[in-house]
């Protein structure tokens, strides 16, 4: 009875020992790996957040806006002032579109002034094939009709022409979100009028000219005004108005070629 107490034990023993088979040992493992591949899935979907993508900015005339820098980064800046807006005009909060229109209008009147410049002196220097006279703010009046309704008719079509490269097309169902806007991909001012091919290729290059432009259409508009200004005061040309102070300065009377009971 022993023996056979002993002979059960050791048969049970040995039984516990003995290898699991093919099958029992596959679904454990697949059981395993299912429960770890759910569950770590299941908690990141939880947790991953959408990741914002920045838009790639295609550079024009090789720049890039750049919000951190003044006037997103266009040309103008020099010394000894520096970035100069007194004024506000590009200050903080300021949306590119803004910024930009106002530069393409900075441009535009800085090209007007310098031709401005050029015509009150070539005006008033050389009467012209119209035999107009006197100050440069009374000759446009003088010019016959037929030429002042041409002159119109091609101020219109450039301004015309301008619009519609730079501008973005009304939209009359949405005045809002299409007025005042320009095109995304439109450098302010660059019309592609370059009949002497002097626009660089080269972006550094570009930036320094503009910046040239810039400077003398400012300093043109302040010419240009300041003309008008002393035309309307004394009603002389540049030409007798520098005369006049010449000869104050030098001592001697500027009124002394003038007939008797005469203004001049």
């Amino acid at each position: 009875m022993m023996k056979f107490v002993l002979l059960s034990s050791a048969i049970a023993s040995a039984t516990a020992f003995a290898p699991m088979s093919v099958n029992t040992v596959n679904t454990a493992l697949r059981s395993t790996e299912e429960q770890e591949q759910e569950v770590p899935v299941a908690e990141e979907q939880a947790f991953v957040e959408p990741v914002e993508v920045a838009p790639v900015i295609a550079p024009i005339n090789g720049w890039v806006p750049d919000e951190s820098l003044p006037c997103y980064g266009l040309p103008g800046v020099v010394a000894p002032t520096g970035f100069f807006d007194p004024i506000g005009f590009s200050r903080a909060g300021i949306t590119l579109n803004e910024v930009k229109r106002n530069r393409e209008a900075e441009v535009m009147h800085g090209r007007v002034a310098m031709l401005a410049c050029v015509g009150y002196l070539s005006g008033e220097a050389v009467s012209g094939p119209f035999k107009m006279v006197g100050p440069a703010n009374d000759q446009l009046q003088q010019v016959p009709l037929p030429v002042f309704a041409l002159m119109t008719v091609g101020i219109a079509a450039a301004e015309l022409r301008r619009a519609q490269i730079g501008w973005v097309e009304p939209n009359l169902g949405s005045w809002t979100s299409t007025l005042w806007k320009l095109r995304e991909n439109y450098y302010p001012g660059d019309v592609g009028f370059d009949p002497l091919g002097l626009k660089p290729t080269d972006p550094k290059a570009f930036k320094n000219m503009q910046t040239r432009e810039l400077q003398n259409g400012r300093l043109a508009m302040l010419g240009a005004a300041g003309m008008c200004a002393q035309e309307l005061v004394n009603h002389r040309t540049i030409f007798e108005t520098f005369d006049y102070y010449s000869k104050v300065y030098g001592g001697e009377n500027p009124y002394a070629t003038c007939g008797e009971g005469l203004i001049c």
